[in-house]
């Protein structure tokens, strides 16, 4: 199974000055092009002995800060980046020959800021977080559905659920920003900007081979 890419050239001088900027472009593009759920991104994280896992998940918020997501504190995920804080996000986006991919590493947001965005989500989603313990091994499907419709009678509709204490945000903080843009003959356009010196300054970007 084989497609040509016939886009547009990705050049150096029609980047945004930072990687964030750059993203919000070609983000608001994504939108614009009905992309379904351009916010879905892979993380992969890593054990400290190098065996790698990835899954999807939404991205929530970006800024010069980094990239936001949301999980279980007791996931696999949140484990690996417990021991080993380096990741990778991918923002897969086929159906316009792109790819975003950010290396970085992960930290915990702050409570103030879980709350705020745990509020925004629908009533059913806040007592999904609770009925799931996320990665670990469950009995069965009628167990999860069981602990759910137990929450949803001690928490109605109109009534403030809590945010659970082992659920939470992690912003990744980038490194390395590449955007990808495929072009028939596989001569994709890599284009990846990276920190200057120790993380505080600026950022130079660099051409790799496709």
């Amino acid at each position: 199974m084989r497609e040509q890419y016939r886009t547009t050239p990705l050049l150096e001088k029609d980047l945004a000055p930072a990687p964030t900027d750059q993203f919000a472009r070609w983000f608001k593009e994504a939108v614009a092009g009905d992309l379904h759920e351009p916010n879905a991104m892979v993380v992969a994280t890593a054990t400290p002995d190098g065996r790698p896992s990835s899954r999807t998940v939404l991205l929530k918020a970006y800024d010069d800060r980094g990239f936001v997501f949301f999980t279980n504190y007791t996931s696999r995920k949140s484990g690996e980046i417990g021991s080993n804080p380096f990741v990778s996000l991918l923002f897969p986006w086929h159906p316009m020959a792109r790819q975003i991919i950010v290396t970085g590493t992960a930290a915990r947001t702050g409570r103030d800021e879980t709350a705020a965005y745990f509020r925004t989500r629908p009533h059913g989603s806040q007592l999904g977080a609770w009925a799931s313990d996320q990665s670990s091994p469950i009995a069965s499907r009628e167990e999860l559905l069981h602990r759910y419709d137990e929450l949803a009678s001690r928490y109605p509709e109109d009534e403030r659920v809590p945010v659970p204490p082992q659920w939470g945000g992690y912003r990744v903080r980038p490194e390395t920003v590449e955007f990808w843009q495929g072009h028939e003959n596989r001569l994709h356009d890599r284009l990846r900007y990276v920190r200057d010196g120790d993380g505080d300054g600026g950022w130079r970007v660099e051409r790799l081979c496709p």
